[in-house]
């Protein structure tokens, strides 16, 4: 069976320090979180994980920010136990042609390249990595041209770009660790977990059955209450 983890950018919006909303997190139930930032001292948020027995297995960090100081960067969320960087986002115009998915998945790999043994990066999609480009999704380039880079889909917008997460988790296996859990209404948009159209039984099952070890939760509509983290674990306890 798979952990749980909250993706922290769910409560972005709560006026605590990061050391704080990892020590409600791991009250609410959560095995993990995902940093989106620190927000405070990061001893702190270190003694607040110890602390609290929450891990951090992954970090969304900005691919300008790995090219600019890898190292600053990496010995930051090493002192976290944080092995997986996840770049959380490239604007449309990187995927919008094969030239585009070229270049990205070089930046991308250059950043892997450098990175120690112990370490993974992976990229966080939204659906504009969705656009037909060559008559293929533009990801599907993107993760042909890339060895050494794995895929934290985020299963939501998988499913608003008018892909079936389950099949889409199914035929990346190999590239998947980390699954991005977030609901979403067909032809619409994400929404709290429970309340959409992802068959998340689904999706536990092929994580389960393919190792996969994190099933990270987020919501962006209620970023400034606990309440979203309490609903995620609701969401996904039984998947544990």
């Amino acid at each position: 069976m798979s952990k749980i983890a909250l993706q922290l950018y769910s409560i972005d919006a709560v006026d605590d320090d990061t050391a704080t909303k990892v020590e409600t997190v791991g009250e609410a139930g959560f095995d993990g979180v995902e940093f989106a930032g620190i927000d405070g001292d990061v001893e702190a948020v270190a003694s607040a994980l110890e602390e609290s027995g929450v891990v951090a297995p992954s970090a969304h960090v900005g691919l300008d920010a790995l090219e600019d100081d890898l190292s600053g960067t990496v010995e930051t969320y090493r002192s976290l136990g944080v092995a997986d960087l996840v770049v959380p986002y490239l604007p449309p115009e990187a995927f919008d042609s094969r030239e585009a998915v070229e270049e990205t998945a070089d930046r991308l790999s250059a950043v892997a390249d450098e990175l120690e043994d112990d370490l993974t990066l992976h990229y966080h999609n939204h659906d504009h990595e969705f656009v037909d480009v060559d008559g293929r999704p533009a990801i599907e380039h993107l993760i042909d041209l890339t060895d050494d880079l794995e895929i934290e889909p985020d299963l939501g917008w998988v499913g608003v770009a008018g892909y079936d997460p389950a099949d889409f988790l199914e035929r990346h296996a190999d590239r998947i660790s980390l699954v991005h859990v977030k609901d979403y209404e067909e032809g619409g948009q994400p929404v709290e977990g429970g309340t959409g159209d992802l068959d998340i039984e689904a999706v536990a099952d092929v994580a389960a059955e393919n190792g996969m070890e994190w099933l990270i939760y987020e919501h962006e509509e209620r970023q400034d209450s606990y309440e979203t983290a309490r609903n995620g674990v609701d969401y996904l306890e039984a998947y544990k």
